[in-house]
């Protein structure tokens, strides 16, 4: 069976607060792990008022202490910020606290403006891209503590050590950064729901190419795909004609409520100008369980994916879960987590 994540990215519905959405990651977070999801990310992301996870890092420590058996970690950190020591050492920090449960997801766009990009980097200037797969190398040794002779910082150590360091993966939605997962030997994060190519040929390629690794001796592939399930398909449309309005509205502010005086949701003059922004993808699944449950397959059979990772953003937080759940049931997960749950309480 697929193992099933979750992505958040801890979206704000309108009439809340970001703690609001903060406080329903940790919600989330803890009603998935009941449902029996495999790890729980969250993502980076600087200056929106609809998103309100703009440290990966300090909100991975609370969700980890909320909860006991799911990985969790970043989905990522935006390495083209920061220098790779200050990375590694929040990453050996929640190791240390959280063994054998820390995944550090790593990947290359700003999650940001131009403006908030040069903020967030020392001295305004933000490294080019250019730069990022030597930054993936350091950050890879300082975690693995193991910095080469030649290294410009050899001798600087990324502490604490933890009993069993973070899990590193490297997100793509390209296939450069693809690329550099397999040069290094890492397993892959394909962000299905925001890549503009088909992901199947660069996934395939990423594993024909794959330098096997200590830390990844083969090629592993997670699938990112955006899903809003809900009982009726009428009901999930409703749920997603807000979101489609909101990325049409280039994501300012927060996630709007839906229109109750209109049956889909919201105006329907609002919806082709979000179609235009965000075409009806198979990544991009929506509707009744039987529904997104076959368009979720879909992605998964086309690339081979071992993991299946779903972000799901609707203004309701209560139907966010519920989304959850459906898919869970619709893949058979809930059935296998109570399954695996009465095995262990009988002690067998």
């Amino acid at each position: 069976m697929t193992r099933l994540s979750v992505l958040d990215q801890s979206p704000v519905p309108e009439g809340s607060t970001p703690g609001d959405a903060l406080q329903n990651t940790l919600d989330l977070a803890r009603r998935t792990e009941v449902l029996g999801y495999h790890r729980y990310w969250v993502a980076e992301h600087h200056g929106m008022d609809g998103l309100a996870g703009s440290s990966p890092e300090a909100l991975i420590g609370s969700i980890a202490g909320a909860t006991s058996r799911m990985r969790i970690g970043s989905g990522g950190v935006m390495l083209t910020h920061y220098a790779p020591l200050k990375v590694a050492e929040s990453f050996c920090v929640l190791a240390s606290l959280h063994p054998g449960r820390i995944d550090l997801g790593v990947g290359r766009a700003p999650g940001s403006d131009q403006l908030t990009a040069a903020a967030l980097a020392r001295g305004g200037q933000r490294l080019g891209i250019e730069y990022y797969p030597s930054q993936v190398e350091e950050l890879l040794h300082l975690v693995d503590d193991t910095l080469p002779p030649h290294s410009p910082i050899q001798g600087v150590r990324a502490t604490p050590r933890p009993e069993e360091p973070p899990e590193v993966w490297l997100l793509a939605s390209s296939a450069d950064s693809a690329a550099y997962a397999a040069h290094f030997g890492l397993p892959l994060a394909w962000a299905d729901f925001i890549a503009r190519v088909d992901g199947a040929p660069i996934v395939d390629a990423y594993r024909q190419q794959f330098q096997p690794s200590e830390r990844c001796p083969e090629p592993r592939v997670l699938i990112c795909a955006s899903a809003v399930c809900a009982d009726t398909d009428a009901e999930a449309e409703r749920l997603v004609s807000t979101v489609r309005a909101w990325r049409a509205s280039a994501l300012r502010g927060p996630i709007p409520a839906p229109d109750l005086s209109t049956e889909g949701g919201l105006d329907p003059a609002l919806l082709p100008k979000a179609l235009e922004v965000q075409p009806d993808r198979r990544s991009s699944a929506s509707g009744s369980p039987d529904h997104v449950a076959n368009q979720l397959s879909a992605v998964v059979d086309d690339t081979g994916a071992e993991e299946l990772m779903v972000v799901t953003i609707c203004h309701d937080h209560e139907a966010r879960v519920r989304s959850y759940e459906l898919i869970a049931e619709a893949f058979g997960l809930a059935a296998a987590s109570a399954a695996e749950t009465g095995i262990l309480s009988n002690g067998s």
